[in-house]
């Protein structure tokens, strides 16, 4: 599976990643959608992932036909990870909402272009996302629309991705204890309702990885891992072939 990231519309100010500086890749990032249907058109069975979307930083209607015509045109193998972003001047610039209240308009843009995706004629009336019905075509080829995974690490992200999202898409290091970090998010969709069955975890590992951590994660319920090259070389493609032809000699091994 292929996994793409969302470029940021970068601006001048205090909020930067840790150590201070904003990092060069991050101006190289390619649109996600179109990336990913340059790997549609090469494979036939890769699943064709976000990660992330800044689902809030688009144009709501513009956005669910691009990902229904992706969906489409790829045979059904998209899967959307999204989340909040880190930087606030992006987030206020892009949208007239408070940033405070990113989650709750993540939520309702997701549901939204939930209904663009399934629905005939569909609107939305909610505290931050509203419309008037409207028609959006095509629809995904997925029947209710490529599955959407919540990028989140934070007490407060966890809790809409344990009530709504369809899968939880952590980062590894972040969560420090791995295993207790899914024991309490699978509690968590119990509390708010759902079945733990039905909310798929991929994890994003940003250190090394091997088949021991590998199975490790697989024990202990998580789904599905992302595995990429470091963000320097994000600009040097061949660079993840020693890594891709190593993968696909250690996945069978998983699957066993």
């Amino acid at each position: 599976m292929v996994w793409r990231a969302q470029p940021h519309s970068l601006l001048a100010g205090h909020c930067l990643p840790p150590g201070g500086e904003m990092p060069d890749p991050y101006k190289l990032m390619m649109d996600p959608y179109l990336s990913l249907m340059t790997a549609a058109n090469a494979t036939t069975t890769l699943k064709l992932g976000t990660g992330i979307a800044l689902l809030m930083e688009r144009d709501l209607f513009s956005q669910a036909k691009t990902i229904a015509t992706l969906d489409r045109l790829s045979g059904g193998r998209v899967m959307i990870g999204t989340g909040v972003g880190w930087n606030q001047e992006e987030f206020e610039n892009a949208n007239p909402h408070p940033f405070r209240k990113r989650y709750t308009v993540l939520r309702e843009t997701v549901e939204a272009t939930r209904a663009l995706w399934t629905e005939e004629e569909a609107g939305y009336n909610g505290t931050f996302v509203n419309f008037d019905p409207v028609w959006s075509f095509p629809k995904p080829l997925q029947p209710g629309g490529p599955k959407v995974f919540l990028g989140a690490m934070g007490p407060v992200g966890v809790k809409h991705a344990a009530s709504w999202a369809d899968g939880w898409y952590p980062v590894d290091v972040a969560l420090g204890d791995v295993a207790a970090s899914v024991a309490a998010f699978r509690e968590q969709v119990k509390e708010a309702g759902r079945d733990p069955d039905d909310v798929e975890i991929n994890i994003q590992i940003m250190d090394t990885s091997n088949m021991d951590k590998l199975k490790e994660y697989r024990d202990i319920g998580i789904q599905r891992a992302t595995i990429g090259v470091n963000m320097e070389l994000w600009d040097k493609p061949e660079a993840a072939l020693p890594m891709i032809e190593e993968y696909a000699r250690i996945i069978p091994a998983l699957q066993a």
